[in-house]
């Protein structure tokens, strides 16, 4: 079911980019048989993007699918100074949050229409919050352990080998919590049916649900895979970062280094997502492949096997993310360059 007066293939929103530049964009894709393709699992649905377009399948009370599809522009696109290394992976980060929260807020209102919508202050206000916890447990948190724990703050790579193993063990227990509620065990479903999507998709063959069964739910550029990127990426980069500080400074307290460690977490991320593409591009060699194992692992917590509906709902929103240009796109076989 499409939204109120959108047919399928059509988009809703403003026109950033022109149908000739967004047809360049596939076509360029398809010749070189890499695209940027992926998305996310939200509430009772699945959001994809594909170059130049996102869109958002969900599962409504009644049985029916709502679409809704909006055009999308990286701003990586705008600028080759944004295409650098690292910086194209803060950008993206930053997008995909953005992205992230809009269409699960959607799903939100889509899947459960009977509660009260929030308001755009509480929207905030949560989204804050969330943050903020989670910067406090992954980072903060880990830091004052170590500090108050041990004796070995002034020593570079023992302190943050040992606030690293701290946060990577925090990140395990919060993904086994939750794993247990029924609603994210949910979204992991739909998680899983993204992938079997995208991997159906990279093998060319027609969007069914038949197609997928054969894929795994685990797929090496995930998300998942690239949070544990940046756990192990911030282990190293910390590690050189204090090393530095305390060549100029003498001495690191707790103090010092959170006010250098936290504005640099979008820069360990933008090298997580540069290290996240090189694992993936070259699962042939053993390195890579071994570098990408733990995540591949981890997925066994945030995957789980969709049934034939979920599937449906995630082909629905990569076929809608491609609109008109479907029968372009399908029966070739393709490297997916992102999944989330």
């Amino acid at each position: 079911m499409h939204p109120a007066g959108q047919p399928r293939g059509q988009v809703s929103g403003p026109d950033h980019m022109s149908a000739s530049i967004r047809i360049s964009f596939l076509t360029l894709a398809a010749a070189q048989s890499r695209i940027l393709v992926g998305g996310q699992a939200v509430i009772e649905g699945v959001m994809m993007r594909v170059p130049g377009a996102y869109a958002v399948a969900v599962r409504q009370p009644d049985g029916e699918i709502r679409l809704r599809r909006e055009r999308f522009t990286s701003l990586v696109e705008s600028s080759r100074w944004l295409k650098l290394p690292v910086v194209r992976g803060v950008i993206h980060l930053f997008e995909s949050l953005k992205l992230g929260i809009n269409t699960l807020n959607w799903s939100a209102e889509v899947a459960y229409p009977e509660d009260d919508a929030p308001s755009g202050w509480s929207t905030v206000l949560s989204t804050s919050m969330a943050l903020v916890l989670g910067v406090g447990l992954f980072f903060v948190a880990p830091l004052w352990l170590t500090t108050r724990l041990l004796q070995v703050d002034q020593q570079a790579v023992s302190f943050n080998l040992v606030s690293g193993g701290f946060r990577i063990t925090f990140f395990l227990v919060y993904l086994g919590l939750i794993s247990l509620l029924k609603d994210v065990r949910r979204l992991f479903e739909y998680h899983g049916a993204e992938h079997k999507a995208v991997y159906t998709f990279e093998a060319g063959r027609p969007l069914t649900v038949d197609n997928t069964r054969d894929f795994s739910t685990r797929h090496p550029r995930c998300g998942t895979t690239f949070l544990f990127i940046v756990l192990i990426a911030a282990i190293l980069a910390f590690a050189l970062i204090d090393t530095i500080a305390l060549a100029v400074v003498g001495r690191l307290t707790l103090g010092l280094r959170l006010l250098v460690h936290l504005p640099l977490i979008p820069l360990v991320a933008g090298i997580g997502y540069e290290a996240l593409k090189l694992t993936a591009r070259y699962q042939h060699l053993w390195l890579p492949r071994w570098l990408s194992q733990p995540g591949l692992w981890l997925q066994g917590i945030t995957t789980r096997e969709p049934d034939e509906q979920q599937l449906a709902v995630a082909l629905e929103s990569l076929k809608e993310a491609f609109g008109e240009e479907l029968p372009r796109m399908e029966g070739r076989q393709y490297v997916a360059e992102a999944i989330a």
